[in-house]
């Protein structure tokens, strides 16, 4: 009859903790499944941050001056964009290319470039070794060295999953409080 007795009085007592928790803190919104970004009231960039797509054209240019074609891939990247090639390798057919689901990555937050290189044909390569203006060096190399001068940072020299196309400019701002609304202010990292 003890037993009944402490587990009744258990189950009454964590019913009004809850109770008691429910109406002392507030509601909390929950993120919806579709939209993985926190702060709904700030609104999500549409495309490259000013800053970005100045320092991508700059970084074509100073290719160019070194006799490599830099071709951009990708900018700014939609919600709907990023989690179908977070698919990829998962419920669609190929390689894993990002472990990045929507809100997760620089590009929806119009930060991030990725970029490859223009062939002797024309098409596109991701060759990291060529040499196609001859000097000695991998073009792929030269193109990072001068994106990283212009203050982005590579892929290529994160620990876990290796990103050698992508460049991404994060003007101090973690993944955690984009998805919060904070954005890169464009006067504070004009040239």
């Amino acid at each position: 009859m003890k037993i009944i007795s402490n587990l009744f009085a258990f189950i009454i007592s964590t019913i009004l903790i809850c109770a008691a928790l429910y109406l002392v803190f507030p509601k909390w919104e929950a993120v919806q499944p579709m939209n993985p970004f926190v702060d709904k009231d700030v609104p999500l960039p549409t495309m490259l941050h000013p800053v970005v797509k100045d320092y991508q054209s700059e970084l074509v240019d100073q290719a160019a001056k070194k006799g490599i074609n830099v071709v951009i891939t990708e900018g700014h990247r939609s919600a709907e964009r990023q989690n179908a090639l977070y698919e990829k390798g998962r419920s669609e057919e190929g390689r894993i290319v990002t472990y990045a689901k929507a809100g997760e990555s620089y590009h929806n937050y119009g930060l991030a470039i990725d970029f490859a290189l223009r062939n002797e044909n024309g098409g596109v390569s991701w060759d990291m070794d060529a040499d196609r203006n001859g000097n000695g060096r991998s073009d792929w190399m030269e193109v990072v060295a001068i994106a990283k001068q212009l203050g982005f940072e590579w892929g290529g020299d994160w620990s876990k999953f290796k990103d050698y196309p992508h460049l991404q400019m994060n003007f101090g701002l973690s993944i955690r409080q984009l998805k919060r609304g904070h954005r890169p202010k464009v006067e504070s990292y004009a040239k």
